[in-house]
C-alpha cells in the first residue's frame, strides 16, 4: 500500500536587513550605471574652453550635446572611471587604461552631419590618448564627404557655390587709436576676444561692428587682417612647399568620401598620406620616397574606407581648425550641441558672472 509523504511548510526566512550604508552604495551604484549610460548614448555637457567659435558660442558656455542625432559609439576604452574623460576630476591622474582596446561601432542616428552644422568631434591631431579619449572639439562642419572645397577672399565655396555664412562670423581686425580704452568700453560692445597691441587693439570680431566701430571719432582706423591669394602661411595643411594656401584663400581640396578611389601621385599622396597612415587602420601601410606601400607592394590608387569632414570655427582669423590640422575623420564625431544650458563670464563680477540671456539658447 503507497504511503503519503507529508511535507511540511518550512518557517519563513526573515532576509537580512540591510545597513544604510550599504543601501546608500547600492542607490549610488544604481545612479553612477544610469548617468554613464545616459551620457554614452543620449546627451551629454560640455564646456568652451576657446574662443575659435565666437559669437556663435562663448568660452564659458556650457553645451547638451546630442548622440542620437549621428548615432552614439560603441566605447573602445571600456576601463574607464565612470563618468570621467581623460583625467580623474581635479588631478592629473590619468582616469583610463589602455590595456583594453575595443574596436568602436557606431549605432544608428537620426541624421548625418550636414553643411553649417555644429560638430563635436574627437581632436584628430592627438595622438597621446586613444580616440574615443582625445580631446572635444566643436567647430561648424563646411565640407562634407565627396565635396570640392575651396577658400577665396574668406569665402567658403563648396562644388563651386558659395556657402552660406554663419550669422555671427567674425574676422581679425586691427583698431588704431591713442587712447587706452576700459574694459567697459569692449563688453558695452560684446567684444569678447580682444588683444592690446602697440598703436591699439588686435580684436575679433562681426564686419557690421567693425563699421561701427570705425565711425567713433577717436578711433582713426579699422583695418581687416586679411591674407591675399598666393601668400603662403605656417602651418597650413597639408604644409606642402609651393600649394601657397592661407587662411582665407585655400584649396581647392577633395574631401575623401567612403568608397571613392583616387589616383597616388606626388601630388595627392602629401594631402592624403595621413588619412592612409593613422586614420584607416592599415596595419601594413607606409610611405618611402615619396611612394606608398600597403602590405609591402606599391600602390598606385588607393580607396576610402570612412567619410571625413571639413570643420571651421566662426571665428576664422582666431581658430585652430581643419585648414591647419586637416579632416576629420566620421568615426572621431562624438555629436551635436543643441542648446546652452549654462553660460559663465569669467571676466565678470557678482550677478553679472551668469549670462542670463544665453540660459536655454539653442545653438544655431
Amino acid at each position: 500500500m503507497m504511503q503519503l509523504k507529508l511535507w511540511k511548510k518550512k518557517p519563513a526566512v526573515k532576509p537580512a536587513k540591510k545597513s544604510a550604508l550599504r543601501e546608500w552604495g547600492n542607490a549610488l551604484m544604481f545612479a553612477v550605471v544610469v548617468s554613464s549610460f545616459f551620457r554614452w548614448a543620449t546627451f551629454e555637457a560640455y564646456a568652451i574652453p576657446t574662443p575659435s567659435m565666437e559669437k556663435s558660442m562663448l568660452v564659458g558656455d556650457r553645451l547638451f550635446v546630442s548622440k542620437l542625432h549621428y548615432g552614439p559609439r560603441t566605447p573602445m576604452t571600456p576601463l574607464q572611471v565612470p563618468l570621467t574623460h581623460q583625467t580623474i576630476w581635479g588631478t592629473d591622474l590619468p582616469a583610463y587604461s589602455n590595456a583594453l582596446q575595443l574596436k568602436s561601432f557606431r549605432l544608428p542616428g537620426f541624421s548625418e552631419v550636414k553643411h553649417n552644422d555644429p560638430v563635436v568631434f574627437n581632436f584628430p591631431d592627438e595622438t597621446e590618448h586613444p580616440m574615443d579619449q582625445r580631446t572635444h572639439y566643436v567647430k561648424r562642419c563646411v565640407g562634407i564627404a565627396g565635396d570640392m572645397l575651396e577658400i577665396r577672399d574668406r569665402q567658403v565655396y563648396i562644388n563651386g557655390k558659395p556657402l552660406d555664412n554663419p550669422e555671427q562670423m567674425q574676422f581679425g581686425y586691427f583698431m588704431a587709436t591713442d587712447k587706452v580704452l576700459q574694459p567697459k568700453f569692449f563688453r558695452e560692445r560684446n567684444l569678447t576676444d580682444v588683444y592690446p597691441v602697440q598703436g591699439g587693439y588686435l580684436l575679433h570680431t562681426t564686419p557690421a561692428r567693425a563699421r561701427e566701430l570705425a565711425s567713433l571719432h577717436f578711433i582713426r582706423g579699422i583695418e581687416l587682417q586679411q591674407m591675399v591669394p598666393g601668400e603662403s602661411e605656417a602651418g597650413i595643411f597639408p604644409q606642402v612647399q609651393g600649394l601657397n594656401w592661407n587662411r582665407d584663400n585655400y584649396g581647392p581640396l577633395y574631401i575623401p568620401e567612403q568608397g571613392i578611389s583616387i589616383a597616388i601621385t606626388p601630388e595627392t599622396l602629401p594631402i592624403y598620406q595621413k588619412i592612409i597612415l593613422e586614420y584607416e587602420q592599415n596595419k601594413n601601410a607606409e610611405v618611402r620616397e615619396g611612394r606608398l606601400y600597403l602590405d609591402g607592394k606599391e600602390a598606385k590608387s588607393y580607396t576610402f574606407r570612412q567619410n571625413y569632414y571639413f570643420m571651421m570655427g566662426d571665428n576664422r582669423h582666431n581658430s585652430l581648425d581643419s585648414r591647419y590640422w586637416g579632416f576629420v575623420p566620421v568615426d572621431h564625431i562624438v555629436g551635436k550641441p543643441l542648446f546652452t544650458w549654462f553660460s559663465v563670464d569669467e571676466e565678470a563680477g557678482g550677478l553679472d558672472k551668469i549670462r542670463w540671456s544665453r540660459l536655454f539658447s539653442w545653438v544655431e
